[in-house]
């Protein structure tokens, strides 16, 4: 019996269908054979620059089939990929990389004078393979380039590699410096492969499982074809986009430009026949919702017929933006709830039952624990914190937070990302928040994300995030930073608006408007951003 493992699921997909396509962007076709092959060429050069099993190495790349080859290659030898956020400057850079003890990294040519600047104070970093792109950016000394490191490097051989080989996801650090957050390779890979189940793959027992489960599923039909709306540098794209969508044989369809273009999205659904589209939340929804709206308008609306399921993870999915979508295709929506830590439970809509914001089916290995750690029982109303029996191994470096994190209560290993939650009579859950960003008003607790979707489902609002402000009489007071149409609603109508739906002491003292509500680039909230801004705003900076 094979170990799971990424690496070698993929190549035994790779050896079932290997003329079927597995990467896509920008219409370059990879097929399951060529990815393979190039992710092995790759993963040679790294071995010939010093890298061994957990060897540990950068991704500094935007959305392509460059960067699922090289998180592959080195998969492949058994060493870790680090994934590293585009937007990060010098500094960042060089504390993310030496924290991960870096010893290559792998980056766009858009960044090379960057790199350039740094690489002195890269403790580790032996070598640097530089991806060409439309900037037109020379090779910085030492470098190799990635397509001639194919061109001129064979495949490294096959080799057996286990389930305890260690995956790491560094968290985007909304709060403090980012972390990695290790895994055991193999357990993670059959619990994604688990995921395939939703998409139409039988459940594999094994990796040996995974060639007769694809056969079988193509006898049935298209295979999977994934289109990843979200940056592969964070978990959703990554995990729930790629991953998912490649073990199931599937192909991963990206777009390499840089922002939000809905239209583009939407245009390469309709050309790929895409069937799964990935998203974080309703800053991605809602700008699909738009365009779908704006297209059909225009007598002119998109083919997306085969588009059967969209995935959200990571920041709630609103249940008007849900509807919105159901409007314009038979599809089902899945919004899941989690974190780079694990998953805890999933909310699913259809035309025919469409789900409430918020609400979710708690997963069979998630529970809601109070401060005592005790279960907190259905139908009580007792607010308590989500476990879930996560393949989380800990945080890279930080036994600290590890042991705060990832804890056992009856015998029982129980991952704690940090999530409030209230259990309903039914046993599903209601989602308050993260504990690290509630805000204590007046000796309550008030989630900023409740807030947040309240001023959302008013007509004119685009986007909104909450944030506690000091306050000499509340101790905090909630202060909400938001953008609106043009057919904007003031002060009085918004507040109106709340007090329907908002206890007084949830009520926000102040509506600060702005042109655009910054997020990360995988849609989640940027409170260091909310919060600074709503000090500037009110004088107190």
């Amino acid at each position: 019996m094979t170990d799971w493992n990424f690496a070698t699921a993929y190549e035994f997909i790779a050896d079932t269908i290997g003329d079927e396509p597995a990467l896509i962007c920008d219409n370059l076709i990879r097929t399951w054979t060529e990815y393979d092959d190039r992710a092995a060429r790759i993963a040679q050069v790294l071995t010939e620059h010093g890298l061994k099993p957990d060897s540990k190495a950068g991704i500094y790349l935007h959305n392509g089939n460059e960067y699922l080859e090289a998180h592959h290659g080195i998969l492949k030898l058994r060493g870790c990929p680090v994934n590293v956020n585009y937007r990060y400057k010098e500094e960042e850079l060089v504390y993310l990389l030496n924290n991960a003890d870096a010893e290559a990294v792998i980056f766009q040519s858009s960044y090379a004078d960057r790199i350039d600047t740094i690489r002195h104070e890269l403790n580790d970093v032996r070598c640097f393979i530089q991806v060409d792109d439309e900037s037109g950016n020379p090779l910085i000394d030492g470098a190799v380039a990635y397509e001639d490191a194919i061109a001129d490097t064979d495949p490294m051989p096959r080799i057996d590699r286990k389930v305890e080989d260690v995956y790491m996801l560094y968290t985007g650090g909304t709060t403090g410096m980012p972390k990695g957050v290790m895994y055991a390779n193999g357990q993670h890979c059959m619990g994604l492969a688990g995921f395939g189940a939703t998409l139409g793959i039988s459940p594999s027992e094994t990796p040996d499982d995974l060639p007769e489960n694809i056969r079988q599923a193509m006898n049935l039909g298209p295979l999977p074809v994934g289109l990843v709306c979200c940056p592969l540098m964070h978990g959703t794209g990554m995990w729930v986009g790629a991953m998912v969508t490649s073990l199931t044989g599937g192909a991963v369809v990206t777009v390499n430009h840089l922002g939000l273009d809905p239209h583009l999205l939407w245009s390469e659904a309709q050309l790929h026949r895409a069937s799964l589209l990935t998203i974080v939340g309703d800053a991605f929804a809602r700008p699909l919702l738009n365009a779908l709206d704006e297209a059909h308008d225009k007598g002119d609306p998109y083919d997306i017929s085969s588009v059967n399921t969209m995935i959200s993870s990571g920041v709630m999915w609103s249940q008007e933006v849900k509807e919105g979508l159901l409007r314009h295709n038979e599809m089902t929506l899945i919004d899941a709830m989690g974190s780079t830590e694990g998953g805890m439970g999933t909310s699913i809509s259809t035309r025919e039952d469409s789900a409430t914001t918020a609400k979710f089916g708690m997963n069979p290995d998630a529970k809601v624990f109070n401060d005592d750690d005790n279960e907190v029982q259905p139908g009580s109303g007792e607010m308590g914190l989500i476990g879930t029996q996560s393949a989380m191994i800990g945080y890279f470096k930080d036994p600290e937070k590890t042991a705060k994190t990832v804890r056992e209560i009856d015998g029982v290993r129980y991952v704690f990302p940090g999530d409030y939650a209230t259990v309903e009579a039914d046993g599903g859950i209601t989602l308050l928040g993260r504990g690290s960003m509630c805000i204590n008003t007046a000796g309550e607790k008030v989630f900023p994300e409740e807030v947040e979707e309240v001023i959302k489902s008013h007509a004119s609002i685009v986007d909104c995030l909450v944030v506690g402000i000091s306050d000499e009489r509340f101790g905090e007071r909630v202060v909400a930073v938001l953008s609106q149409t043009s057919d904007s609603a003031d002060e009085l109508q918004l507040m109106e608006h709340c007090r329907e739906h908002l206890a007084g002491y949830k009520l926000p003292k102040n509506l600060l408007l702005v042109e655009v509500v910054q997020r990360a680039p995988n849609g989640k909230a940027d409170y260091k951003w909310a919060k600074q801004t709503a000090l500037e705003m009110l004088g107190r900076s």
